[in-house]
């Protein structure tokens, strides 16, 4: 192995992040999903036969198709600008001009180092300055983010800085709470970890909003 090979595993090992967007090809949508899927198929379809996978069985069969079309449509279909939710906003008539927060927002990514799950629970808040935001759009834009090969602290920007936008205001933060199955079933193997990141922005980084914020993040949900 050379050094820059070394190199590369340490930062996949370590799972650090190299750019703040996600690193996209200017051709990334050039081909159309079905090329994609085309593609991909006969690609998981070489590696299962270089594993030594007798893909005449029945149950091996139609899993390069299954694998590339869940690529491509499923786990990894935030990739496309195309899926972006439309995240429409309301005025405030009703002048509320507390916090809101929506907590236990369930994160289904895939760690771009070893393109293995990361599962967890992302908390939002945000103060209106005038503007407000439907409940299930908060959930969808941490989707379209999630559904992507990602690292934690760019999904965790990536959802605040998507809602400072729609909102026209600063005052959005963020905290996640996942495990990283690279972490937790290889490696390491440690199968307790987890990794909290956060994002505050505007009157988040005061740290009175940002006490309150972490106290509603406690609350227990009863029913």
């Amino acid at each position: 192995m050379n050094k820059n090979e070394d190199f590369q595993d340490e930062i996949g090992d370590n799972h650090i992040a190299t750019t703040a967007n996600n690193p996209l090809r200017d051709d990334a949508f050039d081909m159309t999903d079905e090329q994609k899927v085309e593609s991909i198929k006969k690609d998981v379809e070489s590696i299962l036969v270089t594993l030594g996978m007798d893909l005449t069985d029945d149950s091996l069969k139609g899993t390069p198709n299954r694998v590339a079309k869940m690529f491509v449509k499923e786990i990894f279909s935030g990739l496309n600008p195309s899926r972006k939710p439309k995240l429409s906003t309301f005025e405030n008539s009703y002048k509320y001009g507390e916090m809101l927060v929506e907590k236990n927002i369930v994160v289904y990514s895939t760690c771009e180092h070893h393109l293995l799950p990361i599962i967890g629970r992302a908390h939002i808040g945000y103060i209106s300055n005038g503007r407000v935001i439907g409940l299930s759009k908060m959930n969808r834009i941490v989707e379209y983010f999630a559904k992507r090969p990602q690292v934690q602290e760019r999904l965790t920007m990536q959802i605040v800085q998507e809602l400072q936008k729609a909102l026209n205001s600063e005052d959005v933060a963020c905290v996640i709470d996942a495990k990283h199955l690279c972490v937790n079933s290889r490696g390491i193997s440690d199968i307790d970890s987890s990794t909290v990141t956060s994002e505050y922005g505007g009157k988040f980084k005061e740290e009175k909003t940002r006490r309150e914020f972490l106290e509603y993040i406690k609350l227990e949900t009863r029913f």
